[in-house]
Order: C-alpha cells, then sequence, then structure tokens
C-alpha cells in the first residue's frame, strides 16, 4: 500500500520543500496540495462536509508553487494537486503550468481535478456553476490535446482554439485523477480520467468509499477501461479499513494534515509512518 500526505499549505505552516523532505525520508509515496484561489465572503453553496467553512480554505498557497518547492528537493516523492479546480482555470495556461510542472519534477506530477462546489468562487472566474462538469470535461481534453500535439488544437463549447505550438510537452501525460462524490465523479474518471479520487458523502463517513469502490470497478470493467487505480483521502490510523481498502485494490492512501508549524506536524507525520510500517511489515 501507497501512502500520501496533503496538507493546505499557508504561508504560517511547514512549508512545502520542509514537508516534502520529511515525507521522503519516512517512506511516503507522494505530497498533495489543494486549491483555492479565494473564498468569497458570500455562500450561495453550502460547504460539504457541513458547519463553517475553515479559515485554511481562504489561505492556502498556489499548488502549482507549493509543489515546484517540494520537487526541487526531493527525488522520489510523487507531487499531485489534491484538488486543482479546472474549471475555473484557463486550460491554455494550466497545461503549460501543468507541463512545466511536470518537466522539473522529472515526470513525477499527478494530476488530481475537481470540479468544485462554491459557486461564488466559480462565479468570480467566470464560470458558470451549472455547466462546469462539461467545461472541466473540456478543460481536461484540450489539455491532452496541447501535452500530446505539436500542432494541438480543439474545439468545443466552452474551450476553442485553432493549431497552436505550446511547449514544453510533459515528460509524460500526467495522469488525471477525478475527485468528487459517488456516483457521478466516478462517471467522469470512467469516461476522461486516469483514476479517481473518492470523496465521501459526510465528514468522516469512510466506510462509504469503501462501499463504493467495487460498484466503481464493475463500471469500469463495463465500460471497457479495465480497473482504474483509486487514491483515497483518509485521517485516522485504522488497521482494519486500511486493510480493507488494500483487500479492494486501493493504490493510495492519502493522510490529510492540518497547516501547522513544522514541529507539530514532524510528531504527526512521524506517527503516520510508524503506522505504515506497520501496515507494510
Amino acid at each position: 500500500m501507497k501512502f500520501g500526505a496533503s496538507m493546505f499549505f499557508a504561508d504560517y505552516a511547514v512549508s512545502a520543500d520542509a514537508l516534502a523532505v520529511a515525507l521522503e525520508e519516512r517512506g511516503f509515496d507522494s505530497v498533495w496540495a489543494p486549491e483555492h484561489s479565494h473564498i468569497p465572503l458570500s455562500r450561495k453553496t453550502e460547504f460539504p462536509a457541513g458547519g463553517e467553512l475553515p479559515r485554511k480554505y481562504a489561505e492556502a498557497m498556489d499548488p502549482f508553487v507549493s509543489l515546484a518547492a517540494a520537487a526541487s528537493v526531493t527525488s522520489r516523492l510523487m507531487i499531485g494537486t489534491g484538488v486543482c479546480l479546472v474549471a475555473q482555470r484557463d486550460p491554455i495556461q494550466l497545461a503549460k503550468t501543468v507541463a512545466s510542472l511536470d518537466v522539473v519534477s522529472g515526470g513525477r506530477f499527478l494530476f488530481g481535478i475537481g470540479n468544485g462546489w462554491n459557486q461564488d468562487e466559480m462565479e468570480n472566474h467566470g464560470t458558470a456553476f451549472a455547466t462546469r462538469h462539461k467545461r472541466a470535461r473540456e478543460n481536461v481534453e484540450a489539455m491532452r490535446a496541447i501535452w500530446s500535439s505539436d500542432a494541438a488544437e480543439y474545439h468545443g463549447e466552452f474551450v476553442n482554439f485553432d493549431p497552436m505550438v505550446a511547449r514544453p510537452k510533459p515528460v509524460r501525460s500526467p495522469p488525471v485523477y477525478v475527485g468528487g462524490a459517488f456516483p457521478y465523479s466516478a462517471r467522469r474518471a470512467i469516461r476522461y480520467g486516469d483514476g479517481w479520487l473518492p470523496q465521501a458523502a459526510r465528514k468522516g463517513a469512510y466506510r462509504q468509499i469503501a462501499d463504493m469502490i467495487p460498484e466503481f470497478h464493475r463500471m469500469t470493467e463495463e465500460a471497457g477501461r479495465g480497473r482504474l487505480p483509486v487514491t483515497v483521502w483518509h485521517s485516522r490510523r485504522d488497521g482494519d479499513m486500511i486493510k480493507r481498502y488494500e483487500d479492494l485494490e486501493v493504490e493510495r492512501v492519502v493522510f490529510s494534515l492540518e497547516p501547522e508549524g513544522r514541529d507539530e506536524v514532524m510528531v504527526k507525520i512521524d506517527a503516520i509512518a510508524g503506522f505504515m510500517r506497520g501496515v507494510n511489515g
């Protein structure tokens, strides 16, 4: 079982490079950075986990800057967005950002994406909430065309450009992990993703994720996609649940860390590392 860690990197928390070095030294597989460009003070949509929105959502640093710092001081650690809000980004510029990060990391980038829940944030970027799913798909399809072709073009409802030259090309086409709740994100992962980042329907409902995975595998096989890898977000050191994930062929489990100082975070990742050794032997 592979293990990763995720953090809303903030200017008051342990730095991304310091955390990345510590994770690689302790045998973690990956580090992940989420994204929110800003948080409007208005709220048309409720926070999916319920209650007040934690302050870290408004304080997160740009994930690509944080991950570039992490990549610069490591050699094996995978770096991923968990998740990038592709529907509210320009696909041409994002394609260059992703490709550049994949190049400077030596092909270690994992492209976790999500379509977003915060309507106010999205509308500030000029993205209509009702059509965000189709726009996200077109953005991904357009980026893949840019990464793979020397004269890329794409013609869709939201993304439209004639043949262009755009470099650098990524070391490899970054695998796209589609995040979100079942069944909709699972369907999107099967349609245009390379893996799935499932999310529980409510905070702490991890058993729901395990219940979803067999159905996801059935759906991928029926669609002729074979078995797509699954990465699960987790926050508890639950050996029985991790064993169940192993039995379900989950690729990796990512532990969520709060944005805290170096000393506090190191204690927590040491504890997770000990748990990892117990799981993997």
